[in-house]
């Protein structure tokens, strides 16, 4: 079985993935944040490196996809390859920080890519305005985040909500993350579980 969680930088992907990656006993698969060579660059000059890291972006992500359709086990995946294609690549397009011929470059690759792979059984969507995400951005202080601006994370929050009205590809689970804390009480995680377990037993 393949389980996926999306949403907005700041949403809590990785803090989930491992709660449920622990109480399930599924291995977790992370997004590559500390190896990706170009994130830094990326938030220096987001013009100049917007189309190198939405590639890098899809290429290891379709790698890992690759990997956990041949694995034998369940896996629950950190970020999803289709929210790069579906808000963070089209939002740099808009905002003009990728050129329309990268950008069409880059949907004609993902398209080829995504013809070829299955969709998650289930995805859980972590909904969070965008003062729980910029709390808990600046809980986890990293040092390339310092620079997100408020526009940039309202942008994309937006483009996630087109994204789940319209996704159809699979189970879905939206989790607003605003009404609970499920990184230190363990009653709001007990609460996203026996939503997850309701959900899986319908996968069977």
């Amino acid at each position: 079985m393949y389980i996926a969680i999306a949403g907005n930088i700041g949403a809590g992907k990785t803090t989930l993935t491992t709660l449920l990656a622990k109480h399930y006993g599924w291995e977790p698969n992370y997004e590559t944040v500390d190896d990706n060579p170009y994130l830094n660059d990326f938030y220096n000059d987001m013009q100049r490196w917007s189309f190198n890291l939405q590639i890098y972006f899809l290429n290891t992500r379709f790698k890992q996809i690759v990997e956990i359709h041949q694995s034998k086990k369940t896996v629950i995946q950190d970020r999803t390859i289709y929210e790069d294609a579906e808000i963070f690549a089209p939002n740099l397009h808009d905002m003009g920080l990728m050129s329309t011929r990268d950008f069409e470059n880059y949907k004609s690759l993902f398209d080829l890519m995504v013809g070829l792979i299955q969709p998650p059984d289930l995805l859980i969507y972590l909904r969070a305005s965008v003062p729980t995400l910029v709390s808990q951005i600046q809980q986890r202080g990293r040092d390339y985040e310092e620079s997100i601006r408020l526009d940039y994370l309202k942008m994309l929050n937006e483009r996630y909500e087109l994204w789940i009205s319209k996704y159809t590809d699979s189970n879905l689970l939206i989790i607003n993350v605003d009404d609970i804390n499920f990184q230190t009480n363990n009653e709001d995680l007990s609460k996203i579980i026996d939503r997850v377990d309701a959900q899986i037993h319908g996968l069977f």
